[in-house]
């Protein structure tokens, strides 16, 4: 068990208890896109179609010795925060994996994420890619 312990501004402090596992861990990934900010009927159905791709790598990427979908979930979609900290992000996504070897195959090797990859790679303008794995700080 790990006690964290960050202060914060009005000299109190914010604790947090967590189970630290590394056997076993999952291994989330979050994806944030920018896409290109031209405005026409015909890019915004292709942003519409890279999205829906996008979140259709649930159930398209499959794993090379099971021949079964490994990815946990992916859950994602359009920013809806007031904050005004988006820096020009417009959409967030999080990959959720059973281990660090099932993300690296996605990350390096699958070919349907590969393939996606390199269609929606000409609509992007800015990715930024966030892995992590639960528990270890």
């Amino acid at each position: 068990m790990v006690k964290i312990t960050l202060p914060t501004s009005q000299s109190s402090s914010y604790i947090a208890t967590r189970r630290i596992s590394y056997a076993g861990c999952l291994v989330f990934e979050i994806s944030l896109l920018a896409f290109l900010r031209t405005v026409s009927t015909s890019s915004h159905f292709t942003m519409v179609v890279a999205v829906t791709r996008m979140l259709s790598l649930k159930d398209g990427c499959v794993h090379p010795e099971s021949q079964r979908p490994y990815i946990k979930s992916l859950t994602g979609g359009k920013d809806n925060s007031p904050e005004g900290l988006q820096n020009g992000i417009q959409y967030a996504f999080v990959v959720e994996f059973e281990s660090l070897a099932d993300r690296d195959y996605y990350v390096s090797t699958d070919p349907t994420h590969q393939a996606f990859v390199q269609s929606a790679g000409s609509i992007i303008e800015k990715a930024i890619v966030v892995d992590y794995s639960t528990g270890i700080f």
